[in-house]
């Protein structure tokens, strides 16, 4: 997998609840469940094994029963067996009351195709022995986090505060504590609140009804507080009397408000700045080595809070592991510090006009100016090669593009590809050879486009490789190649001006960029 950032894509970054990709499992039309045969489970590090005679058996023994379905091959599989095993020794030491357990699907088809299972791993949570509705999970690929998902479901997902030393103890063992003051316990918001601690599982939750407490913090109607150890220490989300507690409102705010108004690009943030669903992203490029840099900071954290949930301040460390997020947005390490701000929805990106000090004015003014449309976004582009039209496949960049795609006395087939697109190389040579064949047509143009480094306005490149016909003639014409990817194929379609004769088989593409939670910019490669 490529480590490129591309805010896009990553937006809904968050924890997926896919846990990769996995061939549809066959098995019989109908399955009727066994009887329970009475003989013994075995286990492996702590997993119960089942099949499909002992799965019966173990949602009787067992009122909360994890089960993965998994396959021998899987390479995500391999990876989260350890992690697997590590939250059922987790559990066991406290002896939570739930089991783990797993299914070979490849060996239990008639599991697989009762449970709708449709890659692997799939793991599903069965409670009070019910078989027709199982809980699929969505969480972490970790211990912990599977841990705290099932102590969530077989114990209380926020605890009951009674007075101010319990809100206090609990304040103090966490850096963030939500807390729901509700007047009410029975009503429908206490159990959408409850709902919502089930699986915000990097935060802690309280809940409370007493009349002093609401004093003690300053609230006269129901009210769900943050309460956190850094920036604003608090934010209230009051509940709206008409129309109750909304579980995604309250999602969204609780995201938006955990994160510091300052948060630094790496690895185990990029989830959540994604996660966070915020559009724009302002980023500070900075040497941290430099003490003069690193003073930057409290202006950029100073200017952060009037935009807070319209904005996303983020602080990349050029002297960091964090050259893809440079050249994503076409910079070089010598040009910190300096401003960029992407808006992660059209991937359009800005920069501040001419070399400007970073001060709390500055950085506002900017933000305001490109929120307004007074900025206009900018384009990469590599500089033309000198040599670019010398070999039989022409080389195009942002900057020449425009003039040899729309010329309208060629015919031009592009490929848009990424350097480390597997798909890219394999064709490689079916595409050399391709410009082999038609270099000496006048009229036919083979070429290609590294789009990772140059960005087009008229189109954006969603996967890679991406083939493109531009033919000849005044009418701006693009015609989307979307079959096999070998010469022959090629140059039928070259032949007849841009039409295949007949559907060939599609080949598969690395998949289009999205806000993908840890990786910031630039789309991946399929698996």
């Amino acid at each position: 997998m490529d480590n490129q950032l591309l805010p896009v894509l990553l937006l809904l970054l968050g924890v997926s609840g896919s846990w990769g990709q996995g061939e549809e499992p066959e098995g019989p039309s109908e399955v009727l469940p066994e009887e329970p045969t009475g003989e013994e489970v075995p286990k492996e590090d702590g997993i119960l094994v089942l099949n499909h005679r002992t799965l019966s058996l173990a949602l009787q023994e067992h009122s909360a029963l994890m089960v993965e379905f998994y396959a021998p091959w899987c390479g995500h599989c391999k990876e989260l067996a350890p992690e697997y095993s590590k939250a059922a020794a987790l559990l066991a030491a406290e002896s939570a009351v739930v089991t783990l357990a797993k299914v070979d699907g490849p060996a239990e088809p008639e599991l697989t195709k009762e449970f709708e299972v449709v890659g692997y791993p799939t793991l599903k949570f069965f409670q009070n022995g019910n078989r027709t509705n199982p809980e699929e999970y969505a969480g972490p690929k970790t211990a912990e986090g599977i841990a705290e998902w099932l102590r969530r479901r077989v114990g209380p997902s926020a605890t009951h505060l009674e007075d101010e030393e319990g809100v206090q103890a609990l304040m103090a063992k966490w850096d963030m504590v939500v807390i729901g003051f509700f007047q009410d316990l029975q009503e429908e918001d206490m159990a959408t609140f409850l709902a919502l601690a089930k699986d915000a599982l990097d935060m802690t939750f309280g809940f409370t009804d007493q009349p002093q407490l609401f004093e003690k913090f300053g609230l006269t109607k129901d009210t769900v507080v943050l309460f956190k150890k850094f920036d604003e220490g608090r934010a209230d989300f009051p509940v709206d009397k008409e129309t109750g507690l909304d579980l995604g409102d309250l999602s969204r705010f609780l995201v938006i408000h955990s994160m510091h108004l300052v948060t630094e690009f790496n690895s185990q943030t990029s989830p959540k700045i994604f996660a966070a669903k915020i559009l724009n992203h302002l980023l500070l490029f900075v040497n941290q080595t430099l003490a003069q840099h690193r003073e930057l900071l409290t202006d950029f954290r100073e200017a952060a809070p009037p935009f807070r949930g319209q904005v996303l301040f983020v602080m990349v460390d050029v002297a960091a592991d964090n050259s893809h997020v440079l050249n994503y947005f076409g910079l070089k390490a010598e040009e910190a510090p300096t401003l960029r701000l992407i808006n992660v929805e059209t991937t359009k990106k800005y920069a501040p006009t001419g070399v400007i000090a970073i001060t709390a004015a500055s950085v506002a003014a900017f933000c305001q100016a490109v929120l307004h449309g007074e900025i206009k976004h900018y384009l990469l582009s590599q500089e033309i090669p000198p040599d670019w039209d010398q070999g039989p496949v022409k080389t195009l960049v942002g900057k020449n593009f425009e003039q040899v795609a729309f010329d309208e006395t060629k015919n031009v087939f592009v490929k848009f590809y990424a350097p480390w697109c597997s798909h890219c190389k394999e064709m490689a040579p079916a595409w050399e050879a391709l410009a082999e064949k038609y270099k000496d047509r006048e009229d036919i143009v083979i070429a290609e486009l590294d789009a990772t480094a140059n960005e087009l306005e008229a189109f954006s490149v969603l996967g890679y490789p991406t083939l493109k016909f531009f033919p000849a003639g005044p009418d701006r014409k693009v015609i989307d190649y979307k079959s096999t990817r070998d010469l022959e194929t090629f140059s039928k379609f070259l032949d007849s001006g841009g039409h295949l004769p007949k559907e060939e088989p599609k080949e598969p593409a690395a998949s289009a960029p999205e806000a993908q939670a840890n990786s910031t910019l630039g789309p991946k490669e399929e698996l």
